[in-house]
């Protein structure tokens, strides 16, 4: 009886620690379902590893936990795409990312068309649209061109230029943590930055999946936030989304 006292007792502390505190909905200028975003600063986000993919090399959809800094987790991501081009298009292919909260709501639609990529010709820059709720959208994620150098231009609702990212020379390297700068548009002020980090030699090498660290100003505008979240998804396809082997 007592054992089961013990047991009992100790799934309760358990979920206390993986549960985290939402703030009631309604906040002025705040899409419903990311009032969360609202609380935080930053955000870690894990690919989940697949075992056929790191078995036999077989592309599957991925799949993220979006965590806060304690590790509860505050949203999933999952990707929506077919088996054809998954396995022809690669890490260049269109997908829809719909990124659901503990209760399974679908709060954010992040969406990519599918477009060649290539450093020596700008004629199709990537891009992708993110929506909070969706059919909602709230920003963008533009690439500029730049023939070394990763760069982006992040853009609210109406188009408009809001922050720039700004990646390292040649950002697919092998380096064990690689970090993009969130930039004002005068570049001036480094207000942030989306970084890639080293998860093992076992991992990085025999699997695509990475995790990543987002950093932003607490009072930064949620819908901004949300889009962040976008352009580190957009990041992870355009240098990090390639088996090793």
């Amino acid at each position: 009886m007592r054992c089961v006292c013990v047991c009992v007792c100790n799934q309760k502390v358990y979920s206390k620690m993986n549960m985290y505190t939402m703030p009631p909905p309604g906040i002025p200028g705040c899409p419903p379902g990311l009032e969360y975003l609202t609380q935080v600063d930053q955000l870690l986000i894990k690919q989940k590893v697949e075992i056929i993919e790191a078995l036999v090399g077989f592309e599957s959809n991925n799949k993220y936990e979006v965590r806060n800094t304690l590790g509860q987790n505050v949203f999933y991501a999952v990707e929506e795409n077919d088996c054809l081009s998954r396995q022809c298009c690669g890490p260049l292919r269109s997908f829809t990312i719909r990124v659901l909260d503990n209760y399974g709501n679908e709060v954010i639609t992040i969406s990519r068309p599918l477009k060649c990529m290539s450093c020596c010709f700008p004629c199709c820059l990537q891009e992708l649209e993110v929506q909070a709720p969706p059919g909602n959208t709230v920003g963008y994620v533009v690439q500029q061109w730049h023939p070394f150098s990763p760069k982006f231009i992040v853009q609210n609702e109406y188009r408009e230029p809001v922050l720039k990212i700004n990646g390292p020379f040649c950002g697919w390297s092998c380096l064990p943590d690689v970090d993009f700068e969130i930039l004002t548009m005068d570049e001036v002020s480094k207000i942030g930055k989306i970084s890639k980090q080293w998860s093992g030699l076992l991992r990085e090498v025999f699997t695509d999946t990475d995790n990543f660290g987002i950093q932003f100003p607490m009072d930064l505008d949620v819908k901004m936030k949300a889009t962040m979240m976008g352009a580190c998804f957009l990041i992870d396809f355009m240098f990090f989304e390639t088996n090793n082997v």
